[in-house]
């Protein structure tokens, strides 16, 4: 399974420059907030996959104008091709705004999800728009990771946590990916290229980030033809 993460910024290649066809292969398309409710219905017209997001904190105007053909999964586990993904948009409260929680509120959010996550038997991914305390987050009190999020992982081990809102400028010398655990956190500013090894026992993964235009195009065009899964890494169950 090959899912497409993006976040925070549009990204030219798949919107100026979208070519037909240079999404095909893709399974899903997650996003992590902060981004144009244009740009979320564009990809998901041209490439007729299903777009599941959270809110960023600069989603407001999804309010009056919500993306197209898109499903909003904040607070809800959904499963897509066996993939368990759950959705806790958001950021930390810092003005009062809209998608803005205090720690207490996000333990309360996870709270109510916990009874979808026991009935689904756990969850695989969780998708945020806000970092974990620790894994990627800056020391600003905007861009503070939650630390309500680390029983949440603790308890139930997801593979992946995949989220946005730090920026590569505010903090270049963090790691986009970052251990925890059994959770591999990821921040996928602009897109990345996640790829998914479902088995009876394991959830592996494979991940591609795309700095330069030249290495997104040929990566892309390489996973598109299943380039990707004749490099997946084995686990022996």
């Amino acid at each position: 399974m090959r899912l497409l993460l993006i976040s925070d910024e549009e990204d030219r290649y798949l919107w100026d420059f979208y070519r037909p066809g240079c999404l095909d292969g893709f399974d899903i398309i997650l996003s992590a907030g902060d981004l144009k409710a244009e740009y979320l219905s564009f990809l998901v017209t041209l490439s007729n996959l299903p777009l599941l997001y959270v809110h960023g904190n600069h989603d407001v105007r999804y309010d009056q104008a919500p993306p197209e053909g898109c499903e909003c999964i904040d607070d809800r586990l959904v499963t897509v091709k066996g993939l368990r993904i759950l959705g806790l948009g958001g950021c930390m409260d810092y003005n009062g705004g809209k998608y803005q929680y205090t720690e207490k509120q996000m333990q309360r959010r996870i709270r109510r999800v916990t009874r979808q996550i026991r009935r689904a038997g756990g969850v695989d991914l969780v998708l945020t728009h806000a970092p974990a305390a620790g894994l990627g987050d800056d020391t600003d009190l905007a861009h503070r990771g939650f630390e309500a999020f680390l029983p949440l992982l603790d308890r139930w081990h997801p593979a992946v946590m995949v989220h946005g809102h730090v920026h590569r400028s505010y903090r270049p010398s963090v790691p986009r990916v970052l251990q925890y655990g059994e959770t591999t956190g990821i921040r996928c500013e602009l897109h990345l290229i996640l790829c998914v090894i479902m088995s009876a026992c394991a959830v592996t993964l494979l991940f591609r980030f795309f700095s330069r235009q030249c290495c997104r195009r040929r990566w892309l065009r390489q996973c598109c033809r299943g380039h990707c899964s004749r490099r997946q890494p084995r686990r022996e169950c």
